[in-house]
């Protein structure tokens, strides 16, 4: 790279100067690693999470503007933290939820309702309250998972999530224009909530994927959240899936 390029690349405009980030689920994961993405690209950001303390935490990571503590998936609760934000925002990424596995024979009533609400009903529902909250260009930015697409047993309710997720996404796009609406389909991401479903097995597993997977490493909540900066910053994309699984779906 010549001199002149080097210099040119390290004087660029942070690509999210003077915007606003909010972050459902931004104390963790995939979902704080966004907020520090999008604060270093000169974003204020704004945290939501269920765990006041981690919150707190979080927010002082990434120096946000507020922070507001709830379950995104109470949807009175979810109006009013849109109501009360005290200006336009330009891009939202909802984090919040977690896989629910299993078979689906052995899920009761309440446990595939709440699958259904945490994968279905809450991108609805971020939709509605971002009417008029989000300026024309932003971006509406969920999470799904690309390891549902191979159906086999134990999987439970994902995999019929995530094709819903991607015909919901691009429906939403139509509907919210010009507010932008995408989708990420992650693979394994190693993150707290990873560690907490795979216990002792967590070991194993990134081992296994490291000698597997054709990047030859395991992904991270840093490669989700450069994605996500992408696809705001783009706005030529608009209700589509993007998948981040380092080839895991190809492989097993």
């Amino acid at each position: 790279m010549s001199t002149a390029a080097s210099v040119s690349l390290s004087h660029r405009e942070p690509a999210l100067l003077g915007q606003t980030v909010v972050v459902i689920g931004g104390s963790a994961g995939i979902g704080l690693a966004t907020a520090r993405h999008a604060h270093a690209e000169g974003a204020g950001v704004i945290l939501t999470g269920r765990d006041p303390e981690r919150l707190r935490g979080a927010a002082a990571d990434v120096d946000a503007l507020s922070t507001a503590v709830f379950d995104a998936n109470d949807p009175a609760r979810l109006k009013r933290f849109f109501h009360g934000l005290p200006q336009q925002i330009d891009h939202v990424m909802v984090t919040a939820g977690h896989p629910s596995y299993g078979r689906l024979l052995d899920m009761d009533w309440e446990q595939a309702r709440r699958a259904m609400s945490e994968h279905m009903l809450l991108p609805l529902e971020v939709a509605r309250n971002a009417v008029g909250r989000v300026r024309p260009g932003g971006t509406l930015l969920h999470m799904g998972g690309t390891g549902g697409r191979r159906i086999r047993p134990g999987l439970g309710i994902a995999p019929a999530v995530s094709g819903a997720l991607s015909a919901l996404t691009a429906s939403l796009a139509l509907e919210l224009a010009p507010v932008r609406v995408n989708l990420i389909a992650a693979g394994f991401v190693d993150t707290p909530l990873s560690a907490g479903l795979l216990g002792e097995g967590l070991d194993a597993r990134r081992e296994e994927l490291r000698t597997t997977l054709p990047i030859g490493r395991v992904v991270g909540p840093a490669d989700v959240a450069a994605l996500a900066v992408h696809i705001m910053t783009n706005t030529a994309v608009t209700g589509a899936t993007y998948d981040i699984d380092g080839g895991q779906q190809f492989v097993g």
